[in-house]
């Protein structure tokens, strides 16, 4: 079994006490060694097999995933922050489905939270602001012009979601996803197209404690694979002297 796990925004402590756990037991551990803190292989077994994979392809990640599965062993790939920002976790996950690889996912605290905490800040101040916006600068990785929009507070609103998406640009078969008490143990998952959210929310009798999230990476099959881990992107911690194709 493979966890994806987020590691935290750098402190040893702040990693989640489930991920913590998860490292713990684990029999093989893939950190990715150019921003995780090592600190956290200390919560590691002393027999634990660990791999840095800033200085692997995605196909040597993929392989040693695969002989741990194939070996019963725990395997933890331990990502920086949370990976589902920027964490190049989707195209991994693919493959995992391609080769019936059972996997889960730990949320970690994002460094965004983190700097948050630094500066002693509050993002969404009222009367100041309401919004925060995620993104990057374009470097070696293009920036495409798609977005994802999550609300929060926002599910017992939804024909006004839907109207100011609309005026965004967002298609009415924009994919949408409804995710009630996140990761409580009444959790509850639903998916739609915009034009259908409010719907949706009413037969699910859901008005609150829920987020929504808007954009094509949802169930996304087709796109552009990381580079970080392509056998011709050399990096500080890796060359370019393979041949294996990705």
């Amino acid at each position: 079994m493979l966890y994806f796990v987020g590691a935290g925004p750098g402190a040893k402590d702040l990693i989640t006490v489930r991920g913590m756990k998860l490292l713990q037991n684990a029999d093989v551990v893939i950190y990715a060694g150019s921003l995780v803190n090592p600190e956290l292989l200390e919560y590691c077994k002393s027999d634990c097999s660990v791999y840095d994979s800033s200085q692997l392809t995605f196909n040597e990640i993929i392989n040693i995933i695969s002989d741990s599965e194939r070996e019963e062993k725990m395997l933890v790939r331990l990502h920086t922050g949370d990976p589902s920002l920027f964490g190049a976790v989707k195209e991994q996950m693919d493959e995992l489905d391609r080769l019936n690889i059972p996997y889960e996912s730990c949320p970690g605290v994002s460094s965004f939270c983190g700097a948050a905490s630094s500066l002693n800040l509050e993002y969404t101040l009222p009367g100041i602001s309401q919004k925060v916006i995620i993104t990057r600068t374009p470097g070696r990785t293009p920036m495409p012009k798609g977005s994802t929009i999550v609300y929060f507070l926002s599910s017992s609103n939804a024909a006004k979601v839907t109207e100011e998406l609309r005026t965004e640009g967002f298609s009415d078969y924009t994919p949408t996803a409804v995710v009630y008490k996140a990761t409580w143990p009444d959790e509850k998952v639903l998916y739609c197209r915009l034009k259908d959210l409010e719907e949706t929310l009413l037969k699910a009798g859901i008005s609150k404690t829920a987020l929504i999230i808007v954009g094509d990476v949802i169930g996304a099959r087709v796109y552009d694979r990381s580079r970080l881990y392509a056998p011709d992107f050399e990096t500080g911690y890796r060359k370019t002297s393979r041949t294996t194709e990705d």
